[in-house]
């Protein structure tokens, strides 16, 4: 997929001339200079990531204004969803993958704010398929997977207050560092369900033997292997301090760790497979979730009549199915962009 060599390949370029030259003649100046940025970062050919002076292009126009940094997400969003195909949307999400990662804060909020008639990122490509050849028909579960995986890391995100991943978010991440001991313990492992659902997403990564060769594919695998990285920092960090407040956990709260912990102890085989690499920050998250799984399961009792009494079995279990269903419904997406307790903090730190 390197040359053009197919009719499909000589069709996108047209494709993507005839854009261009529609952009030129039927848009606004301003609204010109967006299209055009959105067009040359994402073209049908070559089958590889978006020239990274293509994306630097992209950031610096989306950080003019609100209103340029609005028109630029739209006018991306409108590219993704218009395109039946593999390699233009492939493209696309690495572009939205990049401005969460070192994007200009006013891009990224008009990002996590998209569509504005929802407040929910959205993308929408469920149903996706591009079902020319047998990669693009393998890459189209790519496209499906990655939009998912993008759409739950905003919504950690949202959680934490901050954006995973992100340099721009670098202050306030700085900050909720520093006051880590200060959190509640609901917040704190409210934080680390956000952040395993993220792993978890990780992990259901499609099978690329049919495209292990594809240039896009690597991208969007050295960008994952980053995140979650990242991810395994932030982690640690909360389960440091709940592991200080071990003891003083509630049982309601060690029932919600309990539940975190195994979820994120089932992604350790997936993982290892994913990423072959020895990271001191790994060994110990494993550590520590191992340590933390034995002393929750020590708590597990509940006081009746003011006796502690040994957990009934069948009991435990119906209370950890309604602890994952409730964390489940309550964390994927909440009602605001950010976390109610954290937003003040995000906004002021960002926009002195």
């Amino acid at each position: 997929m390197g040359r053009i060599i197919t009719f499909r390949d000589l069709f996108g370029l047209i494709k993507d001339k005839a854009s261009l030259s529609k952009a030129a003649l039927l848009s606004k100046p301003s609204a010109t200079t967006l299209h055009f940025a959105v067009l040359r970062a994402t073209t049908h050919s070559p089958p590889s990531p978006p020239d990274d002076r293509h994306i630097s292009s992209l950031l610096l126009v989306g950080d003019g204004s609100r209103a340029s940094a609005s028109s630029l997400i739209t006018a991306l969003m409108d590219r993704l969803h218009r395109t039946g195909n593999c390699i233009v949307a492939l493209k696309c999400l690495l572009i939205i993958h990049h401005i969460i990662k070192r994007g200009p804060f006013i891009l990224q909020d008009q990002l996590s704010i998209f569509p504005t008639s929802g407040g929910y990122n959205y993308l929408k490509l469920s149903s996706f398929r591009d079902g020319a050849t047998p990669a693009t028909f393998a890459l189209s579960a790519w496209v499906r997977w990655y939009a998912r995986y993008l759409e739950t890391l905003l919504s950690t995100s949202r959680v934490l207050g901050y954006f995973l991943c992100s340099s721009s978010s670098t202050t306030v991440k700085e900050n909720h560092d520093r006051r880590i001991s200060s959190f509640l313990n609901v917040d704190l492992i409210k934080d680390v369900d956000s952040l395993v659902t993220s792993i978890e997403e990780i992990c259901r990564a499609p099978d690329s033997l049919l495209i292990e060769d594809n240039l896009l594919v690597k991208e969007i695998q050295g960008l994952l292997c980053n995140d979650y990285l990242s991810a395994v920092n932030e982690i640690l960090l909360r389960l440091g301090e709940l592991k200080e407040r071990l003891s003083c956990l509630s049982f309601g709260d060690s029932v919600e760790l309990a539940c975190a912990l195994k979820r994120l102890g089932d992604c350790k085989e997936r993982l290892s497979e994913l990423y072959v690499m020895e990271k001191p920050s790994i060994e110990m998250l494993w550590g520590l979730v191992g340590e933390l799984r034995d002393g929750v399961g020590v708590l597990k009792v509940y006081r009746d009549a003011g006796n502690l009494v040994s957990r009934d079995k069948s009991s435990e279990s119906a209370r950890f199915e309604s602890s994952v269903l409730k964390t489940g419904n309550s964390v994927r997406f909440q009602s605001g962009r950010f976390g109610a307790n954290r937003f003040s903090d995000f906004l002021e730190l960002n926009l002195l």
